[in-house]
């Protein structure tokens, strides 16, 4: 019972699930909520693992766990990326492993010099302006050095406007996607992680969006914090 509780990956049969609950007086839904989940709900409303109300509501240990389980495609579509240092501990060594293990990662940022990028500053009226979090990703991407399967793109000019509206952070088949209200900054903004569970799905419809952008994307040499094409 211990091994089972303490593997939040490890979710055993049903009946085990029960008798477990019964030991321990507790409702399933406490100790496995994405068995209820994923026995509730039908359809494409499968791919809906759960909701936040605010990026910031998603614990920091989903993310940690999501990067860290990414093992061939991590794109991280956040209009700045800054937080990534700010919340997950040794960040920037879990970015050299899965680069060297032979992930994909990918950073999609906004163009900090763009007229999009000046326009949601106003709006957002933050002391730390959209520019400078950009600056500091860009910083912290130049610190990590060379390596080979790490790309950074800004978002073409004419997605920008579609890029500073949606985030979408795609970890394998995993998705966290944020819909940027009007005036409210990244982590006050709601958020919804999604798990791929089929074609055509909701996953597939923000992977795919996801994917327009970096195609369209301007690559960026981070060293000099330079557009390369």
């Amino acid at each position: 019972m211990e091994r089972w509780i303490s593997d939040e990956k490890l979710i055993p049969h049903a009946r085990n699930r029960l008798d477990a609950c019964r030991a321990l007086g507790v409702e399933e839904q406490m100790i496995w909520p994405e068995a209820v989940t994923t026995r509730v709900k039908v359809g494409n409303d499968r791919e809906l693992v759960h909701s936040y109300p605010y990026r910031s509501a998603c614990p920091s240990t989903v993310w940690a766990r999501l990067v860290d389980d990414a093992r061939s495609d991590l794109l991280l579509g956040g209009y700045t990326n800054y937080f990534f240092w700010t919340m997950i501990p040794a960040f920037p060594d879990i970015v050299r492993r899965k680069a060297a293990s032979g992930c994909r990662v990918r950073f999609l940022l906004g163009d900090p010099d763009g007229d999009v990028t000046r326009q949601r500053e106003v709006v957002e009226g933050a002391a730390l302006t959209v520019s400078t979090r950009i600056r500091m990703t860009l910083e912290a991407l130049e610190r990590l050095g060379p390596l080979e399967r790490l790309e950074t793109r800004y978002s073409d000019a004419s997605d920008a406007v579609n890029h500073v509206g949606l985030s979408v952070f795609r970890f394998d088949d995993d998705a966290l996607v944020t819909p940027h209200l009007a005036r409210v900054i990244g982590h006050d903004s709601p958020m919804l992680h999604l798990r791929r569970q089929g074609d055509a799905g909701m996953f597939d419809r923000f992977a795919e969006h996801a994917e327009e952008l970096w195609g369209r994307g301007v690559p960026v040499d981070v060293s000099g914090r330079r557009r390369t094409a």
